[in-house]
């Protein structure tokens, strides 16, 4: 279970964020804050895991409470969740080691992308280093879960999950050729109609490219190949 602790100066909001996790499986709110000094009184006496946080607060902005937040040894991860969406202020908290931007106002939708996208990375994270890897490969699969964690696009289409998403990307990055869509629905363990679903969406969206096999009936056969994201 991922415990989260919502800060947001707004009491409604905060009410509203809460929900909104609750919603998700495999997450809980433990605490709420309103202030800078609540939320690192809380984060004192209990453990958190992650920390929705808003910029704007009464006693100082997010940004200064999660340097500060680093400072004391509290190292809870961050997604932003705030209205600030100038450029400043996000690659503020990128430097500041936010995983996560999410601007307001948004829907249950775009947070919960956000939310599927930091399961899959904390499941990458507790799974390395038990594949026989090399040093490389261990830590090339630790930056690509933290690319698929990047749900900042658009939101992903209804009936799509990020970590089916993020199983399909490391299907087809490990994979030595292309595949086709049955080989992916083997390796992945989906149905086969579930994954020509995922791999048409993800072509329509960039992130996989298509070739055709000829074979002896005439017909092509789709393969997919992942698309690496400079």
């Amino acid at each position: 279970m991922i415990d989260v602790l919502v800060v947001d100066d707004d009491f409604h909001v905060a009410e509203i964020n809460a929900a909104y996790v609750a919603q998700v499986p495999g997450y809980r709110v433990t605490a709420r804050a309103h202030t800078a000094a609540q939320a690192l009184a809380t984060l004192e006496r209990t453990p958190v895991d992650l920390v929705l946080l808003d910029h704007y607060l009464p006693d100082e902005t997010g940004l200064t409470l999660v340097r500060r937040m680093r400072q004391l040894g509290h190292h809870a991860d961050v997604i932003m969740v705030t209205a600030a969406c100038d450029v400043a202020t996000v690659q503020a908290a990128m430097r500041h080691g936010a995983l996560q931007y999410l601007v307001k106002p948004f829907s249950f939708a775009g947070l919960r992308a956000k939310l599927d996208g930091y399961a899959g990375l904390r499941r990458t994270l507790e799974g390395v280093g038990g594949r026989g890897e090399t040093g490389q490969e261990r830590v090339d699969r630790i930056f690509g879960a933290f690319a698929a964690a990047d749900t900042s696009g658009p939101a992903l289409p209804k009936g799509h999950s990020a970590p089916t998403v993020d199983l399909i990307r490391r299907v087809l990055d490990q994979a030595d050729q292309p595949l086709s869509a049955h080989e992916v629905a083997e390796r992945t363990g989906i149905s086969r109609s579930t994954a020509q679903r995922y791999l048409k969406y993800l072509e329509h969206a960039g992130r996989i490219s298509l070739t055709l096999k000829y074979g002896d009936t005439g017909r092509p056969e789709h393969r997919y190949t992942w698309v690496a994201v400079n």
